[in-house]
């Protein structure tokens, strides 16, 4: 433990160095009251003032962030009434039955429509709030109306990486056996290299740099088949819970055995729900656990059970210092010295855990080729970095530590 505090330590005093201008967009909606100060699994109160402070940069920056979209987005995303950002005016409803409803009818609220996620047995309602209330009460509001209900808001989702963007000469991805298992990406659209793209936002599937990334980087990993479901498209509000649930239930419908999803948010009961049926159906999802730093909330869908989280390292198998963290960890790949393709099919350098993700992907697609057990598999694969055994820097041991393109 006491090795770990201080690989830590160091990890987080690197914050104030020259590393923060390669530090990804945040990833996380704005903290609640006291998140960024309470201590982080113990961890925090054992440091001194000025690594905490160091840690804390990065979520006031993603506060920032945060904020300048929200003020740029005021016509369709606000805060719900634990101040993360969602779509405005819109509230999402399980388990009521049609006296709840009328219920909900009665007090001003309205049906937008009723989404069925297919593939998933999932019905979600959406209600508009009441003219001129604002999200966080009309939640407030409907919680007290439905007390048998789930109620949430469309809790948005953001991109665990920095984009890819610009131009490189960088050489070609290292050659990797073919793996024939699909794998499902949720992201932004691809601008190529996806077997099959649908879009779940408006403007949809729009190729995306990130996204393009993504599915080049699970190309380069050997994954011969992937299907894209874009949760952005040209909408402001994109990346929300019911489009990324929608996008799970599509890819699970389809055959689509192993999800990964670099996109990270607060924990939402939709999304949540999706998860689990998706996971019943023999779905492995796998998720970036973002990149706000150690003293970050954790991020979900990587903290959801069962999900398998990824954080990232850097040439040298050290924790990229931006990794942010979820409930559980499990394992670590690349995520820094990466070459990735961008929407239009420029080679370009990228960084952060969403990139490790699609990797960890990758070698879950090629355990399930080989039969057996894919868990067992990877576990007897993945090498073992820091302390001995499993740990809360790098999980269970990094996998796909030649995943790196050829130099």
């Amino acid at each position: 433990m006491h090795r770990r505090l201080l690989l830590m330590i160091a990890l987080i005093g690197g914050l104030a160095g020259p590393g923060l201008a390669q530090l990804a967009v945040p990833a996380l909606p704005v903290p609640r009251l006291g998140d960024v100060t309470a201590p982080v699994d113990g961890l925090l109160a054992r440091l001194d003032e000025t690594v905490r402070a160091r840690a804390a940069e990065l979520l006031e920056l993603r506060a920032r962030t945060l904020d300048r979209l929200l003020r740029a987005n005021r016509d369709t995303i606000e805060r719900d009434r634990f101040g993360e950002l969602a779509r405005r005016g819109e509230l999402l409803v399980m388990d009521a039955d049609e006296a709840a409803l009328d219920r909900a009818r009665a007090a001003g609220f309205t049906v937008i429509t009723r989404e069925q996620i297919e593939g998933l047995d999932l019905t979600v309602v959406r209600l508009a709030v009441p003219a001129g209330q604002s999200l966080a009460k009309a939640q407030a509001r409907l919680e007290e109306l439905l007390p048998g209900a789930t109620v949430s808001a469309d809790n948005l989702h953001l991109e665990a990486g920095r984009g890819a963007s610009g131009s490189a000469n960088a050489g070609r991805p290292a050659s990797a056996a073919a793996i024939s298992t699909p794998v499902g990406v949720i992201d932004g659209g691809a601008g190529s290299g996806a077997a099959g793209q649908r879009g779940f936002a408006k403007g949809a599937p729009r190729a995306s740099n990130h996204g393009s990334a993504v599915v080049s980087l699970l190309a380069g990993a050997g994954v011969r088949s992937v299907r894209v479901a874009d949760v952005y498209g040209a909408d402001p509000a994109g990346g929300n819970a019911l489009a990324i649930a929608q996008a799970l239930g599509w890819l699970a419908q389809g055959g689509t055995k192993v999800v990964t999803i670099s996109l990270v948010g607060p924990s939402n009961p939709v999304l949540a729900r999706a998860v689990a049926a998706a996971q019943k159906r023999g779905v492995v999802v796998v998720a970036a656990v973002g990149n706000d730093g150690p003293a970050a909330p954790p991020a979900y869908p990587a903290s959801y059970p069962g999900v398998l989280a990824v954080t990232g390292v850097d040439r040298r198998d050290r924790p990229l210092i931006e990794a942010g963290r979820a409930l559980h960890l499990d394992y670590a790949a690349p995520g820094a010295d990466l070459y990735a393709a961008n929407a239009a099919g420029g080679r370009v350098k990228v960084r952060g855990t969403s990139f490790a993700a699609p990797l960890v992907a990758a070698r879950v697609a090629a355990a399930l080729d080989a039969g057996g057990s894919w868990q067992l598999r990877l576990d007897g694969e993945a090498r073992d970095l820091g302390p001995r055994g499993p740990d809360k820097l790098f999980g269970r041991g990094l996998l796909c530590g030649t995943c790196r393109p050829a130099r």
